[in-house]
């Protein structure tokens, strides 16, 4: 049984999505806890609500990142994590607090990496152009929103679009592939091979959502 620790800013709607495939699917895993860097972050009353321990690490009760990645990882670490999950967690993390946790922390950023990293990822798609725009999840690395891709949802990008509704219709895919990610890192199925992931046995590792939210898979 392995733990998962799931670290989060806000409501934390992926983290959601975690906990309920996590609970459904029956996984050979649990969500151990679920942490917090502001104490009045709205996906605490969720876990709670599910039985699940919580805990803040308010960041603005330290001098700087190092000081607060320290305390963080001293509380992550004291729920024996086997993957730790960054579901909405906005901060920066430290090169230290990333190398520890190499190979066992995970993130999903809302644009096809390794376009648009950083914030305000749909509206850069707009402005570029874009006809594809959607979501990853990788591997998380010292480079911001860098790190070796494990999957990839993508939606079109309509003439009627702003920001605000092409966000809310890539955050639907997030809360497919985040989910399905996890569960093959927890199944042990997952690899990485220099910068790419392998996944054994294959199963597609992106998918396309048409017009009408149906979603289309491909290897």
């Amino acid at each position: 049984m392995k733990n998962l620790v799931i670290l989060i800013s806000g409501r934390g709607s992926n983290m959601e999505a975690v906990v309920r495939a996590c609970a459904q699917e029956a996984w050979p895993a649990r969500v151990a806890a679920v942490i917090a860097n502001r104490p009045d972050a709205a996906g605490l009353d969720f876990a709670a609500s599910h039985g699940i321990a919580t805990a803040v690490v308010d960041h603005r009760q330290f001098p700087d990142r190092a000081a607060f990645d320290a305390a963080l990882a001293q509380t992550v670490d004291g729920f024996e994590p086997h993957l730790v999950v960054l579901a909405g967690f906005m901060r920066v993390l430290t090169n230290g607090f990333v190398d520890h946790y190499s190979g066992r922390m995970i993130n999903i950023h809302p644009s096809l990496l390794p376009s648009f990293p950083g914030l305000k990822t749909h509206q850069q798609a707009l402005d570029a152009g874009c006809r594809v725009h959607g979501a990853t999840v990788h591997f998380v690395t010292p480079t911001l929103d860098h790190g070796p891709i494990v999957a990839q949802a993508a939606v079109p990008v309509r003439e009627t679009d702003d920001a605000a509704a092409l966000a809310a219709r890539v955050l639907q895919t997030e809360h497919v592939i985040y989910p399905r990610a996890v569960r093959w890192f927890v199944e042990g199925r997952l690899s990485l091979d220099g910068e790419r992931v392998r996944l054994a046995p294959a199963e597609p590792q992106w998918l396309f959502f048409d017009d009408s939210q149906a979603a289309g898979e491909g290897a």
